[in-house]
């Protein structure tokens, strides 16, 4: 099995390099992809929705994932399968690529391909090779970060969110090119797209009550808690029962999983209270809509912050994740802008808090606000593909 495995990647590979000698650059197509074209979502959906509209001359292409097409065709976006004959000759004839996520190792980058990676979050946790240990399946620690290294080093540009994160990345992906530090795009639909009439529009369209409050919880994934490799286990830790009995009267509660989450949770029983919106085709609606955050490390926080609303970090098992899978880059249990709590008891008091109490306030949101939202401002999309056209320009040049 695993030489097969061997043989079919010297395959791909070899077809990829071939196809990049046969087929003329078109300085007209750029190539997508979002979470290993499972999505279309997050920073190159947005980068795609703002060059759609203000550079209609370019073609814009989706990389996507032939079990996730489904979405893509619904709203009619123009796509190719990821891995087919097609896409390996759309992405050598693509003058860029846009992704917001590793591609697998074994692609080769054309020479004349201009290389956007937007990378997917503020961090926390730990990145590339600022891991100490990695628990992740199907790899050892010193193999990981090579990897990492060797696929950033295709990167000829990369987007930073702050200048926090800008420093990090530079050290954990040992990348030394050009960092456009400009914002997230995503987050542009967050000062666009957020009035009263919009969100009712969501709340329809996804089914839910008009007249109930929404708690959006959206955790992330343990690093050693796994299937195999690329598919890990997650499980409510909260009483869901106790959560209904003692909220549903007043809330709903919405449920994103993180792309890398295989379960398929059984919610039945709680229909009309909890739903879950994991296969949804973007966060950003979700984030609007929802009046409370519920996560625990992962980056979605650092988005949810630029709306002032109140958010609660339910860290059940911070000492082992602190400790021992991951780590932090900075103090978490004092400068997370809501409460740590990691009990359900301790979570319904907090829910119930928020009721009566200004978290803005209380957990100084405004000075997390000003090191990791300064530059959101909801013209994110518009520096980078300013930038970005104009280095695509100047090579054609």
């Amino acid at each position: 099995m695993k030489l097969l495995k061997v043989l079919t990647l010297k395959l791909y590979k070899g077809l990829f390099w071939t196809f990049g000698r046969c087929f003329h650059k078109d300085h007209r197509l750029i190539m997508f992809e979002s979470f290993l074209g499972r999505q279309y979502s997050d920073n190159p959906r947005a980068l795609y929705e703002y060059m759609s509209v203000h550079y209609p001359d370019y073609r814009l292409l989706w990389s996507v994932d032939r079990r996730h097409r489904k979405i893509f065709k619904e709203m009619e976006i123009p796509y190719v399968s990821r891995f087919s004959p097609s896409w390996m000759i759309y992405m050598n004839k693509a003058t860029l690529w846009i992704t917001n996520s590793r591609l697998p190792l074994w692609i080769p980058k054309p020479h004349d391909t201009t290389y956007l990676q937007t990378w997917h979050g503020t961090p926390l946790k730990r990145l590339g090779t600022d891991i100490g240990t990695v628990h992740m399946p199907g790899t050892e620690t010193e193999k990981y970060k090579r990897n990492f290294t060797k696929e950033a080093g295709k990167w000829d540009y990369l987007i930073s969110p702050n200048r926090y994160s800008t420093e990090i990345f530079r050290r954990a992906f040992q990348y030394d090119k050009k960092i456009l530090e400009t914002g997230y795009p995503r987050n542009d639909h967050l000062f666009v797209n957020n009035d009263a009439a919009a969100k009712d529009n969501i709340r329809r369209d996804l089914g839910l009550p008009l007249g109930k409050k929404i708690i959006f919880y959206a955790p992330t994934w343990r690093d050693d808690a796994y299937h195999a490799r690329g598919r890990y286990k997650f499980d409510l830790q909260f009483d869901v029962e106790r959560m209904y009995k003692e909220l549903s009267d007043d809330y709903i509660i919405i449920l994103r999983l993180h792309y890398l989450i295989a379960e398929n949770l059984d919610l039945s029983q709680y229909e009309g209270f909890l739903y879950d919106f994991s296969k949804y085709e973007d966060i950003r609606n979700l984030y609007v809509i929802s009046d409370i955050l519920v996560t625990d490390y992962s980056s979605v926080f650092f988005d949810y912050a630029n709306l002032g609303r109140p958010m609660i970090f339910y860290t059940y098992d911070i000492d082992n994740y602190r400790d021992k899978v991951r780590g932090f880059y900075f103090n978490f249990e004092e400068e997370a802008p809501g409460p740590i709590v990691k009990t359900t008891e301790d979570l319904l008091e907090a829910i119930r808090e928020t009721e009566t109490v200004d978290f803005n306030e209380k957990y100084d949101a405004e000075s997390f606000r000003e090191r990791f939202c300064d530059l959101e401002d909801g013209q994110a999309s518009k520096r980078v593909c300013d930038e970005i056209v104009c280095h695509l320009k100047d090579k054609i040049v």
